[in-house]
């Protein structure tokens, strides 16, 4: 079967905050999102501007190529999924490699339960495209509650465009300065150089302060 990575028009928002939604989408090889390695936007901004060492949050972490390069640049990093087959995969890739990355299966919208005030920074790519829009402003309260006080975000937004279906959810520029700025500060914020070729002008990179 063809991994896609855009679902239709037809998705039900119930099912995209299911589990089971997305474990079905592993088992059949329908992860069209995981690249098999670091985003090159992270890459490419760790290796020339690295964000303040420290403990980092990295939700919808996947198989965690992400997380395992984060640590092997000094972070320690933490990824977080909710479906069991990610997990599990991103746990034996990390041994595998001899990785310091931690996984933990956990529910995104929970995180700051267990998680307040614990992350010196936070890596973004790919989840907040694959929640339910209508859930985005519960992201934002998390991703703040989850940071110290002057905590980091950094975040390659995807896909940036007005109209399509979804998983992933399109978004703007407009969005999310709109729904982060209240509670963040943006200090950078450009199109990234490298990027994956089917992503090509459909990401936006950001590196934002928590400010309250």
């Amino acid at each position: 079967e063809r991994r896609r990575e855009d679902h239709g028009d037809e998705t039900d928002m119930t099912t995209v905050s299911s589990p089971a939604f997305w474990e079905d989408l592993y088992q059949r090889h329908g992860d069209g999102w995981e690249l098999g390695g670091p985003a090159p936007a992270l890459v490419d901004f760790v290796e020339a501007t690295p964000p303040p060492r420290g403990r980092v949050a990295v939700p919808g972490c996947g198989r965690g190529p992400d997380v395992r390069y984060l640590a092997s640049r000094g972070y320690d990093a933490l990824g977080f999924d909710f479906a069991d087959d990610a997990i599990r995969a991103a746990r034996a890739l990390a041994a595998r490699e001899g990785s310091a990355a931690t996984f933990e299966r956990h529910d995104l919208f929970t995180l700051d339960r267990d998680y307040p005030n614990a992350f010196d920074g936070v890596w973004e790519y790919t989840c907040f495209c694959a929640i339910d829009p209508a859930r985005r402003p519960e992201y934002v309260q998390v991703t703040r509650r989850i940071l110290r006080p002057g905590g980091w975000f950094l975040a390659s937004f995807y896909p940036i465009r007005q109209t399509g279906g979804g998983p992933p959810f399109p978004m703007s520029r407009a969005e999310i300065r709109r729904r982060f700025a209240p509670w963040f500060r943006f200090e950078r914020a450009f199109a990234p150089l490298r990027t994956v070729p089917r992503r090509s002008a459909q990401e936006w990179m950001v590196f934002a302060r928590k400010t309250c």
